[in-house]
């Protein structure tokens, strides 16, 4: 036990020396990091924290919390009938938009690498505009309208696929599947920017070499040369497109109301939102945000093992 111990304490001495080492020697790049650091503890580490703590109490913001345990966990997944269906809802978002617009994302920004230095910035303004324009549902409000004039509904009348105008917008069957398709228009944002960078950055030479080293045609060269030189790019537009396919709200909310018809395209986000700024049930809402953040880590999870493969 003694040597156990003092090896331990070497280690920490050791430990401790190379930190201060390393603090005196880039200490200008730490000073420049303090502000952001100091504003991600305070917004970001704390909150997290604090929900954690109020999803096992009752907080209604005018009293103190009291602690419950782990009724709110209990309510949530055995007498809350609401947040199954925003469960559901929510993991088919996940599972068909996040992997699609990843793709999609992925293969436009391999297909405009392709392009002239200045045809490309131009196309890719194009395919970015989504993410710029900010929230123009109105657009897509025109084009699923309910009514004859709506642009999908005249196209089908007019072609005779349909004699009735369809409620795009208001008939559960459809909901969900129009907030799919207008969250896919709106996934070109910033992966596909950073999959481009990671185009550009890859290292013309390696090509040569895996020439040399039999690569025969440009799948190959995709797979073994440019997605393990794109690692970091691909992790990254892998958890911004986690982040946005789980937190749809906004277009649920706008498009079909809050709540929507019989709770239809009802999300974890938006029963979050009733919770917390409607309700005011805050213990509850947190323990909503600390099982959306436990899904979305366990996505990000599997997904960082997926790509951890790629080019083997």
């Amino acid at each position: 036990m003694k040597m156990e111990r003092i090896g331990i304490k070497k280690r920490m001495s050791v430990f401790l020396s190379g930190t201060g080492k390393d603090l005196q020697a880039n200490y200008q790049l730490y000073l420049l990091a303090m502000p952001f650091m100091i504003l991600f503890f305070l917004f970001v580490v704390i909150p997290v924290f604090m929900a954690i703590v109020l999803s096992f109490t009752y907080f209604n913001m005018l009293e103190m919390p009291q602690w419950r345990g782990i009724d709110n966990y209990l309510r949530m997944f055995l007498d809350d009938d609401i947040f199954i269906k925003a469960l559901v809802n929510t993991l088919k978002f996940a599972v068909i938009t996040g992997p699609l617009g990843y793709m999609l994302c992925f293969v436009l920004a391999w297909f405009i690498n392709e392009l002239s230095p200045k045809l490309r910035s131009f196309v890719t303004l194009i395919f970015y505009a989504p993410a710029l324009t900010g929230n123009v549902y109105f657009i897509w409000q025109y084009i699923f309208s309910g009514d004859q004039y709506g642009f999908i509904n005249n196209f089908l009348i007019q072609n005779g696929f349909i004699l009735e105008p369809i409620q795009w917008l208001t008939n559960e069957k459809y909901m969900l599947t129009v907030i799919m398709i207008v969250q896919l228009w709106l996934s070109l944002g910033v992966s596909f920017l950073a999959f481009i960078a990671g185009f550009q950055s890859v290292d013309q030479s390696l090509y040569e070499a895996a020439a040399i080293d039999g690569v025969q045609n440009r799948w190959q060269e995709l797979w073994y040369v440019t997605l393990p030189t794109m690692k970091p790019q691909l992790l990254f537009g892998a958890v911004m497109q986690i982040s946005s396919s789980f937190s749809v709200a906004a277009i649920s909310q706008t498009l079909v109301g809050f709540p929507s018809k019989d709770y239809a395209a009802h999300t974890i986000v938006l029963h979050i939102m009733d919770y917390g700024t409607i309700r005011y049930e805050m213990g509850y809402a947190c323990a909503l945000t600390v099982v959306l953040f436990l899904m979305m880590l366990i996505f990000k999870s599997i997904v960082s093992r997926i790509l951890a493969k790629v080019g083997e």
